[in-house]
């Protein structure tokens, strides 16, 4: 055939629904072969990354299947070699080629992943193949389902590689470990960052595990781009999740000390039910600040019918409103 049609032009129909009923049939590996013999490099890639992903149920297959990837960015690197090799005068011809066409821009951006891909799958092979079965630590990192189902990777839509980043700053010995390639993750793929660190977090509280959660914290403050608010915000997301049991109030506490703004430290108590460490952080703000706050406070003692903190917020809201009348009235007369 080759000598006949060495470009397989001729025969292009013939072959592309030869491709297409191979891959209705489900028969993959003659149909990687025949994208082989058409040096359709782009579709041998997808391939490629097919066999990596198919039927697998855990990172620990996914590792075995890791040289798929590997596969999978030599078909591409071998398109841009030819793509590179080509004359300009020859670019018009390659419109109507029925190989799959892409440019070199996005043949990069699909490497990048692939790369992205198999640095995750040896991280996760890795931690996976040292947590034994019976281990707490695999609930931590892998989200509850009802029944085998594949793991996530990178080659799924945003939701997924959300997935894949809180699980890789879940898997390893420590918050650390791991929180590293999550992170260019959420980089590369332009990830919301809040989205994985709330999630990772409120994994963390229910396994109780309030000593990782300060190292995510840690780790978030360090990464360079998160801020005062986004590390507030994440320990409000964690205290809002928490159980709140006796056994939990002294995690708790160490957690809500963390936050870097008093409203915040406000809020988290308010969330825990402990009205007066809220109520004492209030009023030490100035006026202005503390008014909104002790009147939250006042609502959550009227929500659980805390007559006594009720009374204290009422006395406070009620003098410092008299002294704010009477500072407006000493204004014009001052004139």
């Amino acid at each position: 055939m080759e000598k006949l049609d060495p470009g397989l032009e001729n025969c292009s129909r013939y072959l592309i629904a030869s491709c297409q009923f191979l891959q209705r049939r489900g028969y993959f590996n003659t149909l990687y072969q025949l994208q082989q013999f058409m040096t359709d490099h782009v579709r041998a890639a997808m391939t490629c990354i097919r066999f990596f992903t198919h039927g697998a149920t855990s990172y620990l297959q996914l590792g075995e299947n890791q040289s798929w990837l590997v596969r999978a960015k030599e078909h591409l690197r071998t398109f841009l070699q030819e793509q590179q090799g080509r004359g300009g005068g020859k670019r018009r011809s390659q419109v109507n080629s029925f190989r799959k066409m892409m440019s070199s821009s996005d043949v990069s951006r699909h490497m990048n992943t692939i790369e992205l891909q198999l640095e995750v799958t040896r991280f996760l092979h890795r931690c996976e193949s040292a947590v034994s079965p019976k281990s707490p630590r695999t609930a931590t990192f892998a989200p509850k389902s009802s029944g085998a189902s594949a793991p996530p990777t990178l080659f799924g839509g945003s939701p997924v590689k959300v997935e894949v980043a809180c699980k890789v700053m879940l898997g390893g010995k420590n918050i650390e470990e791991g929180f590293g390639i999550a992170y260019r993750v959420v980089q590369d793929f332009q990830l919301e960052a809040q989205a994985v660190y709330v999630r990772a977090g409120q994994r963390l509280v229910r396994q109780r595990q309030y000593g990782a959660v300060r190292q995510l914290l840690k780790c978030v403050g360090e990464s360079g781009a998160a801020t005062k608010n986004d590390c507030d915000a994440l320990i409000l997301s964690c205290v809002s999740f928490a159980d709140k049991s006796p056994a939990d109030a002294k995690d708790l506490e160490s957690l809500i000390l963390e936050a870097k703004s008093t409203e915040s430290k406000i809020k988290a108590y308010l969330l825990c039910g402990k009205l007066r460490p809220a109520y004492l952080l209030a009023v030490k703000l100035e006026a202005g600040r503390a008014g909104p706050l002790v009147q939250d406070v006042l609502q959550a003692a009227e929500g659980v019918q805390d007559s006594v903190m009720q009374n204290i917020c009422s006395q406070w809201l009620s003098e410092h409103h008299s002294k704010s009348a009477q500072q407006r009235q000493a204004r014009p007369s001052a004139r």
